[in-house]
Formats: C-alpha cells, structure tokens, sequence
C-alpha cells in the first residue's frame, strides 16, 4: 500500500530532504510552508508531479494545521504518517538579551506548532483507527545545554515530553478503544542546513567548524536513512528513532585524526531567514 506522508516545514532543509526521499520511495507527500513562493519552488523542485501537494499554512494556527490534513485529504485520501518538523531558531544570544518577539516566535513554532500538528494529527489517527505521529527532535531534546540556544533548547525539550505524554495518552486509550496510533520521537542529529549555520561570527565559525565536521552530516545523506525508518514502521509508541547516536558520535571523535571528514563550507554562507526546518 503507498503511503502518504505530511510533512510541517517541507520547504527546504530536513523538511525538503524528508519529502524528496518519501517521494523516492512512491509515496505520496503533502508539505507545507508559511510562503506561497517557497511552497510553490519547493514543488518544483522536487517534481513530485500528482503525488506531491503543497498547502500554505502557519503551524502556530490550529485551523490552518487543520486545512493541511484536509487538504491532503481530498488529493490523497487520508495520512497515513505525520511529520512536525517545522521549526526555528533565535540569535545565538543569552536569554536576557533575545528579543522578546524573536523569542515567543520560535516557541510558537517549535512547541504551539508541534501541539497543533500532533492535536490535528491523532485526532484523525484515532478516527481512522491506525497512524503514525513523528515529532522532530533537536538540540536540548536529551536535555544538554549550551549557552546562546536557551529559548531552542527549552522548546526541544518540551517536544520530548510532549511526545512521550501523548504516547501515554494513547496507551490509555485503548482502555475504551482499540487502535494501532503510535507517538514518535525522530532524531536527525547535527544536519547542515540554514538554522545550523546562522548567527555565527566568523571567528566562532571557525572554532565551531572543527567540531561540527566531526559530528553533522549533509541533508542528503540523513533524510533518506530517516524516511527508511519510517516506512520500516518498526518503533513502538513512545519510540525514537536516532541518526547520530551517542555511540556513532564517539566513534566520529576517536577516529577524526584518522578519518577527515568536511561537510561544512569554509565559510559562512549569507545570513538565512531565521525561520525554516528543524
């Protein structure tokens, strides 16, 4: 059976990459994105033809999350997968000095946006009796700090618990009925894209490159390993699926004089939108 997949955030980055490699593997794929035009380029690009739809809409607004399952609906019949992964990030910064709009924008993305798509979501899976709720994780979901990412980090981890609540609440609702609707953690690890990259400094650049050679890895190369796992449909409710494990890190690190690896650009591209892909 082909599945159809949702993707929040499709536009470019994880999102992108995510739709690309389900279409690659004959599903159908509706994304969407909060711009016409990049919904528009991103359809193009992809050349998905008539199993691939683009659908504008402001994860931030339940109503609008909404018409994305309905108009996924009425081209392909009903999701069979959910994917939030829309998402944003703030200037790397200490919280007292972020922009009170910048940061409320990107907790509205990262958890409002995730608790409308998984609201949306399950409310459907549980009609339709079976379905699959994937919720993006990122810096700061296993609870590690870091200074400047205080506003992110918190959302991430608030995504965490959020899924695990929801993989309860689901386990309880088989009290009064039976279904087969699972809750989901995916974890792509350190991706290249334009939220990893920005706000940086060239002389923190430089630094940071060092490391993140080590550890991230291209869109390319992840999103098809992901949408693997996905399909494979192998995760119990409340599960995680996980790129780049504590143990592939450590393995990166005690071979990287051995093994050069560069996936990052010398240098810093142009300064992103702030807004995009987890």
């Amino acid at each position: 059976m082909t599945s159809t997949v949702v993707i929040t955030g499709g536009t470019r980055g994880i999102g992108y990459g995510l739709a690309r490699a389900f279409l690659d593997r004959g599903c159908r794929v509706a994304l969407c994105g909060r711009d016409a035009t990049g919904v528009e380029a991103a359809l193009t690009s992809l050349a998905g033809g008539s199993k691939a739809i683009g659908h504008v809409a402001d994860v931030t607004d339940r109503e609008q999350v909404a018409g994305l399952w309905k108009a996924t609906e009425e081209a392909f019949g009903p999701a069979d997968t959910w994917i939030n992964n829309a998402g944003a990030t703030t200037a790397r910064k200490p919280l007292w000095c972020l922009d009170a709009q910048q940061a409320d924008s990107v907790t509205a993305v990262n958890l409002r946006g995730v608790v409308n798509g998984s609201a949306v979501a399950a409310e459907h899976f549980l009609r339709l009796g079976r379905g699959r709720l994937w919720n993006m994780e990122g810096f700061g979901s296993d609870g590690r700090i870091m200074p400047g990412l205080s506003v992110y980090g918190a959302s991430k981890r608030a995504v965490s618990y959020l899924t695990h609540a929801l993989a309860a609440d689901l386990r309880k609702e088989q009290d009064t009925r039976t279904h087969d609707v699972r809750a989901l953690l995916l974890s792509p690890g350190i991706v290249v894209t334009d939220l990893l990259l920005h706000d940086y400094t060239p002389a923190e650049y430089a630094k940071a490159r060092t490391v993140l050679n080590i550890l991230a890895d291209r869109v390319e190369t992840v999103t098809p390993w992901l949408a693997d796992r996905v399909l494979a449909d192998r995760t119990a409710n409340g599960g995680r699926v996980a790129w780049l494990t504590g143990r592939k890190a450590a393995g990166r690190f005690a071979t990287a004089a051995l093994r050069k690896r560069s996936v990052l650009p010398e240098e810093l591209p142009g300064a992103p939108d702030r807004e995009g892909a987890s």
